[in-house]
């Protein structure tokens, strides 16, 4: 296919604004399927994206549209998810691209992953389309949304489109603008093949599926390619595009995007951002690949049923391969047996690998309060990064203890500055900067401890908020702080899996929380239970949940006070005997209590 005829783009955009339901547009006004075949958030193909009105995966599909000039272009679309825990899927569908369709809500303007994303684009030096969407509410404000995007990211709004994606107006207008400012791939068929892996997942019956870009020379059946990073060679057996179900091809020119097939069965021999060349090309240099994911939050995932663990290692290979972004290694705990430590972007990110686990391998999981990564600096010189509590060294060894801290920018509606300020002065937050937007909307930027923002943050800011406020963060370094760690032991075992991490200003009071909520999650048993919070040595929380009693003197219908006394102090005995060879069932609501301390 004549390259000039090609046109890679991405819609990026901030949650809700309407991505999905413009790229359901562009697909029904191009005939890429039937209006049988359609359904809403067409390319939104996981139950779990249906069911939450999320995007989680970027996903690609060849569209055919033929230009009011008459030439039949090959547009291929890959649309984008808005929450800042998905990111690194932005990132890696834009360096696949040539522009991007900027959607911004005419009722909302400018919010704070619209800035993110832009931004994104912007480091991979494409061309973009401002989209003003929902042109058509009654509250739409087109002009102000315009001049929010010349002023605060400043992009010139001359060529704006004005759609409204549910209705289609004005989407017909959109794609002659595409073909207008979006740019031709750059590639030549003539030269070597090198083709940019930006997405992979595992199929059943085919091995590793891949997809490509291929930016320069020409991919063909039967060829025989190498994977650049990992050095392993394959034949191609199938070569396949998305339009938008899975349609065989004979070629992949430069340009193009689409699948590759291998049977490929180890997972290993396929990395993302890597670059596919042609075997025999000795002479092939990489393609610059993407910047790694670097996990922001961590928890540890273990199996209910501990001979489930090779499979749940067969599932987060699997898993991997289909989102890079999370990172996992294994680790044991004396309460939970073997599992994983895993790492994540953010705590949406960590739910839905968890319930996709749950959900795509059939897993019954427990997993641990998240985390962050603490840098503790030891008195014999030693520095060490710490992605678990159970890990830190005895208190006695320790030096400092340094937490990453993060620069939060808050969009929200005037009427709601005082709650917000309030909440991130509550979170150990440093003010850096409020910018007033527009009359009735303000930024609010924060400096704050990760730790402070990955238990409930969010939910509180929504919260406070009425749903207005949005948010973006980014990691901006470690600093030293006073923190402690604090133990939960239960009959003076300490459970690894409930440690946290903490501010000793907050230690007591968290402490004191958790075990109370505790106490009311852990069933009794034949013994009496006792839940302690610790700091080092220093107990300073404690609960019991008292022991299930059978009344031992329900025949004592009289007689003298000793008898009674026997019977009770024989059954004392008894349950001292029980306590300890019993052990206390942890259900996983426990592991959750520790989000859910402040409420």
């Amino acid at each position: 296919m004549d390259t000039k005829l090609i046109r890679n783009f991405s819609i990026i955009a901030h949650i809700d604004h309407g991505k999905s339901t413009l790229a359901d547009r562009l697909i029904e006004l191009t005939h890429t399927i039937s209006a049988r075949e359609m359904t809403a958030q067409f390319l939104d193909n996981m139950d779990i994206e249906k069911e939450r009105g999320i995007t989680i995966k970027a996903q690609t599909v060849r569209l055919s549209y033929v230009s009011k000039s008459g030439e039949v272009y090959c547009f291929n679309l890959i649309d984008t998810p808005g929450h800042v825990d998905f990111s690194y899927e932005v990132s890696r569908s834009l360096a696949s691209c040539d522009g991007a369709l900027l959607v911004v809500d005419a009722s909302q303007g400018v919010e704070a992953q619209t800035l993110a994303n832009v931004y994104m684009a912007i480091e991979n030096n494409l061309e973009i389309i401002p989209v003003i969407n929902k042109i058509d509410l009654p509250h739409a404000d087109v002009d102000k949304a315009k001049k929010q995007v010349e002023d605060i990211i400043g992009i010139d709004t001359k060529n704006a489109a004005e759609v409204s994606a549910k209705s289609g107006l004005g989407v017909d207008d959109l794609l002659e603008k595409i073909i207008t400012y979006i740019p031709p791939p750059k590639g030549r068929r003539e030269n070597s093949l090198a083709a940019l892996i930006f997405d992979s997942w595992f199929d059943s019956y085919q091995g590793v599926v891949v997809l490509v870009r291929v930016v320069d020379g020409v991919l063909r059946l039967k060829d025989r390619i190498r994977f650049f990073y990992t050095d392993e060679s394959y034949e191609v057996l199938k070569l396949g595009v998305n339009s938008p179900f899975f349609t065989e091809v004979k070629e992949l020119g430069a340009g193009e995007v689409g699948m590759v097939i291998c049977g490929i069965k180890t997972i290993r021999d396929v990395s993302i951002g890597d670059t596919v060349v042609h075997d025999k090309d000795k002479n092939a240099v990489s393609l610059p690949g993407f910047k790694e994911a670097k996990p922001m939050v961590f928890c540890g995932i273990f199996p209910v049923d501990s001979s489930e663990f090779g499979i749940l290692k067969e599932s987060l290979e699997k898993l991997a391969l289909n989102d890079s972004s999370f990172t996992y290694f294994p680790e044991s705990s004396t309460a939970l047996g073997f599992g994983f430590r895993c790492g994540f972007l953010g705590l949406l990110h960590m739910n839905i690998i968890q319930e996709r686990l749950e959900r795509e391998f059939e897993l019954d999981l427990i997993s641990t309060a998240p985390s962050c990564n603490y840098l503790v600096q030891t008195t014999t010189g030693e520095s060490l990064e710490v992605a678990n509590p159970s890990e830190l060294p005895d208190i006695s060894t320790v030096e400092q203890i340094s937490e990453p801290y993060v620069e939060i920018s808050i969009h929200v509606p005037n009427d709601y500055i005082g709650n917000i300020i309030k909440l991130c002065e509550e979170r150990r937050g440093t003010q850096k900067e409020i910018k007033y937007i527009t009359e009735d909307r303000v930024q609010i930027v924060y400096e704050l401890p990760l730790s402070e923002m990955v238990f409930d943050f969010y939910d509180k800011l929504k919260g406070l908020s009425k749903g207005y406020a949005s948010m973006d963060y980014e990691l901006v370094g470690y600093r030293t702080s006073n923190l402690v760690k604090l133990d939960i032991l239960l009959n003076g075992d300490p459970v690894d899996a409930l440690s946290i991490i903490c501010h000793r200003s907050s230690a007591d009071f968290r402490g004191r929380e958790l075990v109370q909520k505790l106490r009311k999650l852990i069933g009794r048993q034949q013994f009496d239970i006792a839940i302690q919070a610790a700091i080092g040595a220093k107990i300073i929380s404690r609960e019991t949940v008292k022991a299930l009693r059978k009344n031992v003197l329900a025949k004592c219908y009289g007689g003298d006070i000793t008898r009674k006394r026997k019977l009770l102090e024989k059954q004392k005995k008894g349950k001292k005997r029980m306590k300890m060879v019993g052990s206390v069932e942890i259900p996983q609501e426990a592991f959750l209590a520790v989000l859910k301390v402040d409420e």
